[in-house]
């Protein structure tokens, strides 16, 4: 905590600020009236992505030097913890990647916060943590997940538990899911279902559907979304809890295709991929955080990609990087292949 002109300034640190959803939380925190450090390795972010009005770091949560100097230098008050490799697909095949940077790295946060007694760490998880499970996931059910990027996730879940019991570091956990919109990087063939269609729209390409295509998931827009996890500490009800958060209404992914093609002005052609290993039907009940925070997730799926198609056209299409960390090749789908 600092002083400016005799006015208590609230200090936080943003992991992943210039990331998708880490850069939209940094500008809700800003709009609430922290002053806001944002530290981002640049691996899927941009710069471009950071509000000006926050202080960018590059750097990475692995390296643990940089981490402990962030913390003794700035004295933050609160962790928000966004920084992570969000591939849930391709987790089977970078193992080693997945838990390095999503875990280990989790891990180096937490004990610095332990260590400068962070007065709230909150982080976002996701739905993977769920696997397989009753519909619609709740958060009362015991996590099955079925790939390394859940099995990661849920890991530092359990993690936040502990150091709440052993050190008094409360927590709040955030499951989003499916979530899209503007700043969302759509030059990555590997993550990000809606940012691939629009970015093959744009390059005249056909969409790519991994199966049938018969897929549910529930597509979450970002604008509601980060504005719940900023404001999230001032709620002294959602200490030490986990809450899913997102839309409620699940659609296919060939539903999904179509919305995009009309927003795009696209024909939406489908090519049809070999089905890969994933969870059929994915999708939250969202009593709690409504209950809590009085959240509705007003934005329908047709108004959220009209919003990111209307931006995704002024960035225009974006190449996409091969993964140069691939551990495994055996069964890894044929359009991840680095060629």
């Amino acid at each position: 905590m600092s002083k400016e002109n005799n006015k208590v300034l609230v200090k936080v640190l943003v992991t992943g600020g210039a990331g998708f959803i880490g850069s939209h939380v940094v500008d809700s925190l800003l709009d609430l009236g922290y002053e806001v450090v944002a530290l981002d390795d640049l691996s899927g972010g941009f710069t471009e992505n950071v509000n000006p009005e926050a202080t960018f770091v590059e750097g990475s949560i692995n390296d643990v030097d940089l981490v402990n100097k962030l913390f003794a230098e700035h004295d933050f008050d609160y962790v928000f913890h966004l920084a992570a490799y969000a591939a849930e697909g391709l987790s089977h095949f970078i193992k080693k990647f997945n838990y390095e940077n999503n875990l280990i790295g989790s891990v180096n946060l937490i004990n610095a916060s332990v260590n400068h007694n962070i007065k709230c760490f909150v982080f976002t998880s996701s739905i993977a943590v769920y696997g397989e499970n009753q519909l619609p996931m709740k958060e009362d059910l015991t996590p099955q997940p079925e790939d390394s990027y859940g099995i990661a996730k849920y890991a530092v879940e359990q993690e936040l538990a502990s150091s709440l019991k052993m050190f008094g570091l409360p927590y709040i956990i955030f499951r989003p899911h499916n979530v899209y919109g503007e700043k969302q990087n759509i030059g990555d063939k590997y993550r990000n279902v809606i940012g691939i269609f629009m970015n093959q729209i744009m390059a005249g390409k056909k969409l790519s559907v991994f199966g049938d295509g018969e897929q549910t998931r529930a597509f979450s827009y970002i604008g509601d979304v980060a504005p719940i996890i900023a404001k999230s500490i001032k709620e002294p009800k959602a200490l030490n809890q986990v809450f899913n958060i997102g839309a409620d209404k699940p659609e296919s992914v060939n539903r999904l295709a179509k919305v995009v093609s009309l927003a795009m002005g696209g024909d939406g052609e489908i090519d049809h991929l070999p089905a890969r290993n994933e969870v059929d039907h994915a999708y939250c009940d969202h009593a709690k955080v409504k209950e809590v925070f009085n959240y509705t997730a007003d934005t329908s799926l047709e108004e959220g990609v009209k919003k990111m198609a209307e931006w995704a056209k002024t960035i225009g299409v974006k190449s996409s990087k091969e993964f140069g960390h691939i551990e495994i090749e055996k069964n890894l789908p044929p359009s991840w292949k680095n060629i």
